[in-house]
């Protein structure tokens, strides 16, 4: 079948879409107050950018923003937060003076790894308030979860 298809959706297709949505939503919103990143005064756009500096290692700022789905302002502004509290550092590009790169700081590294810590220790302790099905049907799911992950990167094309 050649030229795009766009499949109709029922209604469970929506209610599970907004389910899932819905559910995303709420365990990113559990699990981004770490008592690392609140200790450190992090809103939850300096978390993400500081995770995706020391994920990616050095890298543009407009490849940053593109990663992170944020305007440049709001981009400038978390990068000279970060910039202020030590935890990456930023760059002109030699070669284009209107460009500029961040890479993370040895704390900003650190800070990042006891975030990742923190968020994985308190989905371990979910988990193990679940009980064996629950676990079973998670774990089963995680690749499908992980696919549709990258095809939203992608634009959600197939």
């Amino acid at each position: 079948m050649t030229g795009s298809v766009t499949p109709t959706l029922t209604k469970l297709d929506l209610e599970t879409a907004a389910r899932l949505r819905a559910v995303i939503g709420r365990l990113s919103r559990r699990l981004r107050p770490t008592p690392a990143a609140l200790a450190a005064g992090m809103t939850p756009t300096r978390i993400s950018v500081l995770l995706t500096v020391v994920r990616e290692g050095r890298i543009g700022l407009s490849d940053l923003a593109a990663a992170e789905s944020i305007n440049p302002t709001q981009l400038s502004r978390a990068i000279a937060q970060l910039v202020d509290a030590g935890l990456v550092e930023r760059s002109a590009d030699e070669g284009d003076r209107r460009a500029a790169w961040v890479k993370s700081t040895p704390a900003g590294k650190r800070l990042a790894e006891r975030i990742r810590r923190e968020r994985t220790d308190a989905l371990n302790v979910a988990l193990e308030g679940l009980g064996p099905a629950d676990r079973e049907r998670i774990v089963a799911a995680l690749d499908s979860l992980e696919h549709l992950a990258e095809h939203l990167h992608e634009g959600g094309r197939p």
